[in-house]
């Protein structure tokens, strides 16, 4: 059984709590919802989920029950003991507080070398979260995330794509990801006042490269989004070292797909 919206109201009432603006709180208060989520997630008995930013464990039900193994990681301490008494009967539910910002995820998800995120990530920390995961935690083999419609978008964009931009290159050099459903915001409490939408991401195999190098080509790049790469990348890529990446110095950053990102680091390495 997941939450109501008169049951999201009275676990707020009982905790003597309210949504917090500084977390970017806002609890999906619609069992169609989280079931469909858990669904797209596709995970079961065996599996291995960590969801973050649990909150008061709509989601969490839901995920447990599939089956599979979840870890409800939430950061507000004020939250933490309703959560721990909504899944207070499922054993295969385990809740952690800690920041994700912050935390020791080799510590955390040293259970299982395979893991599934799958979360309502806070607006405010989505895209900076999901990227660190990326570059990070590689035990988090795939991702189903819900996020603001127009950061889904830059995570699934594709190139020559007005939301294409260096978020989008980073997760297509280390996964594949692509929209899986969009939520209406009617489904919240407190009601957002933006659209949201799932992204799933799944883990590739990279191209040999520096990411130093590369992530720091396309950041310069497309801090300047507007401008030619001999422009934006002058005094960091010679004329010599576009020619060997294939790359022309008259392409702007939007226009270039992961693997002409990669050439171009790579040239710039050798």
């Amino acid at each position: 059984m997941t939450h109501s919206r008169p049951h999201i109201h009275e676990l707020l009432e009982q905790g003597g709590l309210a949504p917090r603006r500084d977390l970017g709180q806002n609890f999906v208060a619609d069992p169609n919802t989280v079931r469909r989520i858990a669904s797209l997630a596709d995970v079961g008995p065996g599996d291995h989920v960590v969801e973050i930013g649990a909150g008061l464990g709509s989601l969490t039900l839901a995920l447990a029950d599939t089956g599979a193994d979840v870890l409800a990681v939430e950061v507000d301490s004020g939250i933490v003991p309703v959560l721990r008494s909504v899944v207070a009967d499922r054993a295969n539910v385990t809740v952690v507080e800690v920041d994700a910002m912050k935390a020791d995820w080799d510590e955390i998800l040293s259970g299982s070398d395979s893991w599934t995120l799958v979360a309502n990530l806070p607006y405010n920390v989505g895209t900076p979260l999901v990227c660190d995961l990326l570059d990070e935690v590689p035990s988090i083999t795939s991702m189903l995330v819900m996020v603001q419609k127009e950061v889904a978008e830059r995570f699934a964009a594709s190139p020559g794509s007005k939301q294409y931009g260096a978020v989008s290159v980073k997760t297509s050099f280390w996964a594949t990801a692509r929209l899986a459903a969009t939520v209406p915001a009617s489904v919240f409490v407190p009601k957002p006042n933006v659209e949201s939408a799932l992204v799933r991401i799944d883990r590739r195999t990279p191209p040999e490269v520096d990411t130093e190098t590369l992530f720091g080509l396309v950041k310069q790049a497309f801090g300047q989004r507007r401008k030619m790469l001999r422009r934006s990348l002058n005094g960091v890529v010679t004329p010599g070292q576009f020619d060997a990446a294939e790359v022309s110095p008259e392409a702007r950053p939007e226009t270039l797909d992961v693997d002409a990102w990669v050439r171009l680091a790579r040239a710039v390495s050798a």
